[in-house]
């Protein structure tokens, strides 16, 4: 099987230009900023101090500006501009993650089919860790691959019942919003023709910088003026949360800063407020942990795939079945901050799942 891979590159052009990547001098600058040591940052690279100082000076010569600075007894550190180079490569990244992710995975699919390969497993989900964690051990065993479109959790399902995909994945939170958000999906869920597939329970929340700042206590913040708010697109079901919490407590969604920015995934959010651009954003913990920001819990969801029940015993649903109901599997989704993959695999009738039946 053929596997692509699509990354993001921030590439710096000065005046006369001359072109240097970031790839390569963001990761020597986030060790120098662990470590206070540029010597110590080289040799984790593995790269000689010489070479490293190298990097450095062709990245100062093309930005015009320092990189690291060096106070005595006091080691090496990133100067602001080092601090915003190191910020704008993550966010480029992290920001792109999903789209690149979904373009790569279908370039794979189509080269794989051109090779006669066979046994693809088509995932139109929305977009979650857990997710991506089942594609990345699919994609790793002989004879599988994996075709995944991140989309709005609507917009799996219905593509599930058009016969688009294997799984389509989505999530419903637990408690007073169960039902409402629920019936998005029973139109075009069958009870005799499908199934559901527990993936995990998870929480979402509100991501916020580290000591939270400007004190954010819940929901009902977002109103202030002086909170900056990122958003999930319309159609996800992040956002369809918010809008129905935010309902409930009788805010107008035309009072939140930025509720008309949005980004397509978790990360992304995170992202956003990791960089300082926004105060806050909502999305799963995992997304919060990996940019060390602080996240305030809202409420607790449950992550389904559909797939047509006729096709459990039959490959490839049942090569993925078996790799969501595996150990490796589940101790990689229970490492996920605010993940629980206890129920992993366990086949749910759609009426059940759908009303949050307990399992």
């Amino acid at each position: 099987m053929i596997e692509i891979k699509c990354v993001a590159e921030l590439i710096v052009r000065d005046s006369a230009g001359r072109e240097a990547s970031l790839t390569d001098i963001v990761p020597l600058l986030a060790l120098i900023d662990e470590t206070g040591s540029i010597a110590q940052a080289a040799g984790e690279r593995q790269l000689s101090y010489r070479h490293a100082w190298g990097l450095l000076r062709a990245i100062e010569a093309r930005l015009g500006g320092e990189l690291i600075s060096k106070e005595r007894g006091k080691g090496s550190a990133l100067s602001a501009l080092g601090r915003a180079v190191v910020q704008g490569q993550r966010a480029c990244t992290e920001r792109l993650d999903g789209p690149l992710k979904q373009l790569a995975g279908e370039v794979a699919a189509q080269l794989n089919r051109q090779l006669g390969a066979t046994g693809t497993t088509r995932i139109h989900a929305s977009h979650g860790y857990a997710v991506a964690a089942l594609v990345t051990q699919m994609n790793a065993r002989e004879g599988s691959a994996v075709e995944i479109k991140y989309r709005e959790s609507a917009e799996a399902v219905m593509a599930l019942a058009r016969g688009e995909c294997d799984f389509a994945g989505f999530h419903l939170p637990r408690g007073a919003f169960r039902d409402l958000c629920a019936d998005i999906y029973r139109r075009w869920l069958d009870p005799r023709r499908h199934v559901l597939v527990y993936l995990t329970a998870r929480k979402q929340g509100l991501f916020l910088a580290k000591g939270n700042p400007k004190g954010v206590r819940g929901l009902d913040d977002l109103a202030r003026a002086d909170i900056r708010f990122v958003n999930r697109q319309p159609g996800s079901g992040t956002r369809l949360l918010l809008d129905l919490a935010l309902n409930s407590i009788g805010i107008d969604p035309e009072r939140i800063n930025g509720y008309a920015s949005t980004e397509l995934t978790h990360t992304a959010i995170a992202a956003f407020v990791a960089s300082g651009m926004a105060d806050a954003g909502l999305g799963v913990a995992p997304a919060a942990h990996h940019f060390a920001l602080d996240f305030l819990p809202i409420v607790d969801e449950d992550y389904y795939f559909a797939c047509e029940r006729s096709r459990l015993s039959a490959q490839p649903v049942a090569a993925a079945l078996a790799v969501l109901r595996s150990d490796d599997f589940r101790a990689g989704v229970a490492g996920l901050e605010g993940y629980d993959p206890t129920h992993c695999g366990a086949i749910v009738d759609v009426a059940a799942g759908l009303r949050g039946a307990p399992l």
